[in-house]
């Protein structure tokens, strides 16, 4: 009889999580790159989070499957959150809104570079430091509520593969 094929979850998510702790990875190096994966993947200047990630994970040593695993999987979320940390940053700064129209941002980028980045630019920097404020307090709910779990995920593989 056929074995039922495994969930997107469990191929993309728990496999690799179970793969490093097998390998030794602890628990909370685990939790720690999937809160930082998370964090820096709804960093809101679209198309900096695999460099970003690298660049914080890499001296964090952190464990790099995993954190690029959350950070691609918040993706989604990013473009959710864009218009919400830019209008927090206008508010914050008491600064005029821009019209954000993603089409339209797209095509003056590539053909106004230079007038783009002064019309977006303060905008984006406004959406940098709301983020830069909700950053550690994500940092920090995700780490404590994944930690336990990776933690029972490890005692239930380490049970599974000693017995």
């Amino acid at each position: 009889m056929n074995e039922p094929k495994p969930s997107a979850w469990h191929r993309w998510v728990l496999s690799p999580i179970k793969q490093q702790l097998t390998q030794g990875t602890q628990p909370a190096k685990i939790a720690q790159a999937i809160a930082f994966g998370v964090a820096l993947g709804i960093f809101p200047i679209i198309g900096s989070n695999t460099l970003l990630t690298l660049l914080v994970g890499i001296p964090l040593k952190l464990n790099q499957p995993i954190l690029q695993i959350f950070k691609t999987l918040t993706y989604p979320l990013q473009w959710t959150l864009l218009l919400a940390f830019y209008r927090a940053g206008e508010w914050l700064f008491n600064a005029p809104h821009v019209s954000i129209h993603i089409p339209s941002m797209i095509e003056r980028f590539f053909a106004e570079p230079g007038p783009f980045f002064k019309d977006y630019g303060m905008t984006a920097l406004y959406g940098v430091v709301v983020w830069c404020l909700f950053a550690p307090v994500i940092l920090a709910i995700l780490y404590f509520s994944t930690k336990p779990l990776i933690e029972r995920l490890a005692h239930s593989t380490s049970t599974r593969t000693s017995s």
